[in-house]
């Protein structure tokens, strides 16, 4: 199995930021079938995920899902993993008609000030017993 093969559906987060840290426990609960994977950015396997992707890191801050070899950053990232989810939360991707330019502008003013309002870690989390296999680079 190759690497991207390994990581086809994977989410990245800023592994110092509590608001990420209770994102990521949030898509661990509410998601239909346990399949995604999760890495700090700051973990080797997030480096190179983003290396290999492209992405500039000055656009990365916060999230990246990356899906059938495909990585979506910001706004959109987000609207694609709400589709994954059980419960009402697939409506929320009915918000991808709004050009990312704005949406983008709301999820940049939320990043811009999300260890304000939710605070920082000095270090990743670090999961409980039952989920430590849906991380990498643990």
């Amino acid at each position: 199995m190759s690497f991207q093969e390994e990581y086809n559906e994977i989410v990245l987060f800023d592994g110092v930021c509590n608001f990420c840290d209770s994102s990521v426990q949030f898509f661990i609960k509410k998601e239909r079938k346990p399949i995604l994977k999760f890495a700090s950015l700051q973990s080797e396997t997030g480096q190179r995920l983003i290396k290999q992707h492209g992405l500039d890191k000055r656009d990365i801050d916060s999230i990246v899902y990356i899906s059938n070899g495909k990585a979506r950053i910001k706004s959109t990232a987000a609207l694609f993993l709400a589709k994954r989810l059980k419960g009402g939360y697939p409506i929320l991707f009915g918000f991808i008609i709004i050009p990312a330019i704005i949406r983008n502008w709301v999820y940049d003013w939320v990043a811009r000030n999300r260890y304000r309002w939710f605070g920082k870690k000095d270090s990743c989390m670090i999961p409980t017993k039952e989920i430590r296999e849906r991380f990498v680079d643990l």
